[in-house]
């Protein structure tokens, strides 16, 4: 860390017991009102604060309406009503059912754009089964119309030319829905694109870390049974002949069948054991799935879910066949066929553009907290990788309240993202963002401080790529 570096405790809930609280975490400092930090336009930041003071209480009914109305990933029919109405009723260009069913696209231009530049936002939709808002969602999506909004009150009082273009963006949870809505050219002409994200971390701070690029594998193992086929002329051996694959008794006759869910058992396990060979930065996780599964038959189907993650694209293309041999090898181990898929496209790395995040940090530690590269969803990944790879982009985590053991994807997560200090932790935030996304739009030499460092970092990744 730097010589600013200061000492904060992760956020915990009002009342948490101080043996809970847990260490202090090195952040750069020193947190709020640090007025020796020279910023861009405060006038602009003003009018932007002004805006979201007077949009507070819709963003608090909008954020708490889509968090009780779960929706599941290409399901967001309630998000995507409620936001396109708010977005129309604030004086937005709204297309519904944007490529796809639950995507929305979201439009203002000042001035005719004339000499402008363009400023995409993204608002998240989805939820997790049976958890529901157990990622704080919610919060993204209000986020994603707070920017918004408070960008174009900013362009209209300061008669700066320019476009935004939200857009409301499912299935982040495994669906890598802003990657379909990149391939169908949804972010073309944008010249940068921003959004946020809740996590733990240290009080009122944010964080600019990455996080781990994924690919979704799914292997379907299909088993079959047997019966004996007597050769017509005696001198040839009884020969096994399959048949349409089925089930077998598991007691009175198991031979005849082959045994799927092995298959699945035996490809975790060897996932499990390939873990010593390899780095603690990787991860691989998944589960077994069947039907008509009983333990009196002898299961002819299985279908395991695998997500294979590391810290870079490169990375993960490596560790991929690695862990296809696994299950390849569990199906000729079990005499039963192995059929791979991809459910959702690779998901990639964030690549945090250098100059907007370090216009993001000092607007943040001047006016609102601590800034981190270690907490956020470093160890989780996004879809929105994809999207700072085709363009730059910030993707900041902010910090909200939780208690031990209730990250992101647990119940408590639910309950901390409709906390009023997490909405105010994701007020600012979005004001941070929405100042770093309107001096994109008006100041020349940042944007080409942003297009450089754009490619600067893209040289560095295409040196990562292997062979």
């Amino acid at each position: 860390m730097t010589s600013e570096s200061v000492a904060f405790p992760l956020w915990r809930p009002e009342g948490t017991r101080a043996e809970d609280i847990g260490p202090l975490y090195e952040v750069i400092g020193p947190g709020v009102q640090d007025n020796t930090i020279q910023t861009w336009r405060d006038e602009v930041l003003e009018t932007i604060e002004k805006e979201m003071t007077a949009l507070d209480e819709g963003l608090r009914k909008l954020s708490l309406d889509i968090h009780d109305h779960p929706e599941l990933k290409f399901e967001e029919r309630h998000a995507h009503n409620v936001l396109t109405s708010f977005m129309r009723e604030h004086g937005f260009e709204v297309t519904e059912h944007y490529v796809l069913e639950t995507a929305w696209k979201a439009e203002f231009t000042n001035l005719d754009g004339k000499g402008g530049r363009t400023l995409g936002v993204n608002s998240e939709m989805d939820a997790l089964p049976g958890i529901g808002h157990a990622c704080g969602h919610n919060l993204i999506a209000m986020a994603g119309v707070a920017v918004a909004l408070a960008a174009k009150k900013a362009l209209q009082v300061h008669k700066i030319p320019g476009k935004i273009v939200l857009l409301g963006t499912p299935a982040e949870e495994g669906g890598s829905g802003k990657e379909l809505l990149l391939r169908a050219g949804a972010y073309e002409n944008m010249d940068a694109c921003v959004m946020c994200h809740p996590a733990p971390g240290p009080i009122y701070g944010a964080s600019l870390s990455s996080c781990l690029a994924v690919q979704r594998l799914v292997v379907e193992y299909h088993g079959a049974t047997y019966v004996y086929r007597l050769q017509m002329a005696v001198d040839l051996p009884v020969l096994l002949t399959p048949l349409v694959p089925h089930s077998a008794h598991a007691a009175f006759s198991p031979w005849d069948g082959r045994n799927a869910l092995d298959s699945a058992v035996v490809a975790y396990t060897s996932i499990s054991v390939l873990r010593q060979q390899i780095k603690p930065s990787h991860r691989v996780h998944g589960i077994i799935e069947g039907k008509d599964w009983a333990p009196n038959i002898i299961p002819d189907y299985s279908r395991m879910i695998i997500y294979s993650r590391a810290p870079t694209r490169a990375e993960v293309s490596e560790l991929v066949p690695r862990i296809r041999s696994c299950c390849e090898a569990a199906g000729l181990a079990t005499a039963c066929e192995a059929n791979f898929s991809e459910p959702s496209p690779t998901t990639y790395e964030l690549r945090q553009n250098k100059a907007l995040g370090n216009n993001f940090a000092d607007v943040f530690r001047k006016y609102y907290g601590p800034i981190d590269y270690e907490f956020g969803i470093k160890d989780a990944s996004t879809d929105f990788g994809n999207v700072t790879y085709a363009l730059p982009g910030l993707h900041p985590g902010f910090s909200i309240p939780v208690p031990p053991r209730g990250a992101n994807h647990t119940i408590a997560f639910t309950k901390a993202a409709a906390s009023l200090e997490a909405h105010q932790a994701c007020l600012n935030v979005s004001k941070a963002l929405a100042l770093t996304g309107v001096r994109v739009l008006a100041d020349d030499e940042f944007f080409a401080e942003v297009r450089q460092t754009f490619e600067e970092d893209k040289s560095l990744r295409l040196s990562q790529v292997p062979g």
